[in-house]
C-alpha cells in the first residue's frame, strides 16, 4: 500500500492487547509514533515488529504532557492522534487519504465520530455517540490542552467534522476498569484541587446521582442493555471517588 504524508502518534502503557488492532489499521501512514511510558508485556516488542519509531518516556502524570511529547516526534505534513485502544476503519482510512493528498484541502484540522464498543456492544445513548474527537490536523496548527485527564486537540484555523468514524474499544473487564477509575479520579481529583476547587463527601454523592440518572434515564443508556446499565454504574463511582478524593484534599489542606 502506498504510503501518504501521515504521522500517526500513539501513547503506550502494557497495550498488547490492543496495540495490534491500532497498528494494522494505520498501515497507510509514513510515519508511526509510539511513545510508551514503561510497558512489562509486550507492547515494545509489537511496535518494533510493525517498524514503528518508538521513544521511552516516564510517565509525566499528564495524558496531555504524554500526548504532546508524541506529537513532537512526528515529521509529516499531517499528523493523526491515535489512542492504543482505537483502530481506523477501511472507509475513514480512505477519507483521511484523500486529504492528505489534497493539493488544497479545505481545513487544517478535523474531527471524527466515535464508534465506542463496550463488552462486545456498540454503545449508542448516554453521550457514547456521536463522541466526537479531533485527531487529523496540520503539524504545527495542532496541540494538546494542558489537562491531566480529559485532554483534547487544539487547533489553530478552521476544523471541519467528518462522517466517517474512528472506532474505540473501551476496557471491558470489570476489574481493570475499577483500576482506571482508581488512576482517573485522582488525576481528575489533583486538576480540580490546583484550580481551587472543593468538594464536601455529601456533594460527591450528590454529582454520582446526578451522573447516573443522566446516563441511565435522561440519555437512554438504558437502550444499550447490561452494557449501558455498566457504564452508567462506573460513570457515576468515577464522579463520586474524584469529588470524593477532593473532598479528602480539602480537609488536608485546611
Amino acid at each position: 500500500m502506498e504510503k501518504i504524508p501521515l504521522s500517526v502518534a500513539i501513547i503506550t502503557f502494557n497495550e498488547e492487547k490492543n496495540l495490534p488492532r491500532a497498528l494494522k489499521s494505520v498501515t497507510f501512514a509514513s510515519q508511526v509514533v509510539v511513545v510508551d511510558s514503561g510497558s512489562c508485556d509486550r507492547t515494545l516488542q509489537i511496535a518494533e515488529e510493525a517498524g514503528c519509531e518508538i521513544y521511552v518516556k516516564e510517565w509525566s502524570g499528564s495524558f496531555g504532557e504524554q500526548k504532546q511529547f508524541a506529537l513532537n516526534q512526528c515529521r509529516e505534513p499531517w499528523i493523526l492522534l491515535l489512542d492504543a485502544d482505537e483502530c481506523v476503519p477501511p472507509e475513514t482510512a480512505e477519507r483521511i487519504r484523500e486529504i492528505c493528498l489534497s493539493p488544497e484541502p479545505p481545513a487544517v484540522g478535523y474531527s471524527f465520530p466515535r464508534k465506542n464498543f463496550f463488552q462486545g456492544r456498540w454503545i449508542r445513548h448516554a453521550g457514547w455517540w456521536p463522541d466526537r474527537v479531533v485527531r487529523l490536523f496540520r503539524r504545527g496548527k495542532g496541540r494538546m490542552s494542558h489537562a491531566a485527564v480529559h485532554e483534547a486537540v487544539l487547533v489553530d484555523g478552521t476544523i471541519i467534522t467528518l462522517s466517517t468514524p474512528l472506532e474505540h474499544y473501551t476496557e471491558s473487564d470489570l476489574t481493570l476498569i475499577l483500576e482506571k477509575i482508581n488512576r482517573y479520579s485522582t488525576l481528575g481529583a489533583e486538576m480540580a484541587f490546583r484550580e481551587g476547587r472543593t468538594s464536601t463527601a455529601a456533594g460527591a454523592f450528590m454529582r454520582a446521582a446526578v451522573v447516573f440518572f443522566q446516563d441511565y434515564f435522561i440519555r437512554l443508556g438504558f437502550l444499550d442493555g447490561y452494557p449501558g446499565l455498566t457504564l452508567a454504574v462506573t460513570d457515576a463511582v468515577n464522579k463520586f471517588f474524584k469529588y470524593a478524593k477532593l473532598a479528602q484534599m480539602t480537609r488536608k489542606a485546611r
